[in-house]
C-alpha cells in the first residue's frame, strides 16, 4: 500500500469546454472579458474552451463567479434517467491549495437551485474559497475524521455527524483536522 494519496480521476474537458462556451455565450461575454472578470488568463480560458488543459477548483470557481452560475454548471455531466455514483467515481477537481478533492454529486436541476457534493480531505492547508454567487448558503456534515470549516473569522471544529450552514457568499475555509476527513456539502443557492 501507497503512502501517496490517490490521484483524483480528471474530469472530461469536452464537458467543461461545451459548459464554459455555452455560459460566456448567454453571457454575452467575450474570451477577455470573461478571462478579466474571472481573473485568468485569456490563453488560459482558449485553452479550456478548446478541451485542453487540467482546471483546477479555484480556476473553476472564479469562471463561474464571474458567470453568475453555480460551479455545478461548468463542470456536471449530461443527465441521465437513473444515476449510480460508486464511492471514488464521479467528476473530481482538485485544489491547487490543499490536499482537497471534490466530488460532485448532483447538480442543481432548474427550479431546485442546489448542488451536493462529498468532499474528502487530508490535514496540511487549508482550502480558502472565494465568496460564491450571491445568495449561496453552504450545509455540510462530517462523515469521518475532523474538520474546521466555516466562514473567515467564524470558523468551527466538526466531528462525524455534525452539522453546520453559513453563508457561502463571503470569504470561507476548509481545513482537515484528522487524516481521512470526509464531509457532505450541499450549496444552495437562493
Amino acid at each position: 500500500m501507497s503512502d501517496r494519496p490517490e490521484q483524483p480521476a480528471r474530469l472530461p474537458l469536452d464537458w467543461i469546454a461545451a459548459s464554459l462556451r455555452r455560459e460566456r455565450t448567454r453571457a454575452g461575454l467575450s474570451l477577455s472579458e470573461l478571462a478579466k472578470r474571472a481573473g485568468i488568463a485569456k490563453s488560459t480560458l482558449s485553452q479550456l474552451e478548446g478541451a485542453g488543459g487540467n482546471p483546477s477548483v479555484e480556476t473553476l470557481w472564479a469562471l463561474a463567479v464571474a458567470l453568475g452560475v453555480p460551479f455545478s454548471a461548468l463542470v456536471e455531466p449530461p443527465a441521465r434517467a437513473v444515476r449510480v455514483i460508486r464511492a471514488g467515481e464521479g467528476p473530481q477537481v482538485a485544489s491547487e491549495q490543499a490536499n482537497y478533492v471534490a466530488t460532485l454529486l448532483s447538480a442543481s436541476p432548474p427550479g431546485a437551485r442546489r448542488d451536493i457534493y462529498r468532499l474528502r480531505a487530508e490535514p496540511g492547508a487549508a482550502r480558502e474559497s472565494e465568496p460564491h454567487i450571491p445568495g449561496t448558503v453552504e450545509h455540510l456534515i462530517v462523515s469521518a475524521g475532523r474538520l474546521k470549516a466555516g466562514p473567515c473569522g467564524e470558523s468551527v471544529e466538526l466531528g462525524p455527524g455534525d452539522y453546520l450552514t453559513y453563508r457561502g457568499d463571503v470569504p470561507h475555509a476548509y481545513e482537515a483536522l484528522a487524516p481521512g476527513t470526509a464531509f457532505v456539502l450541499i450549496m444552495q443557492h437562493v
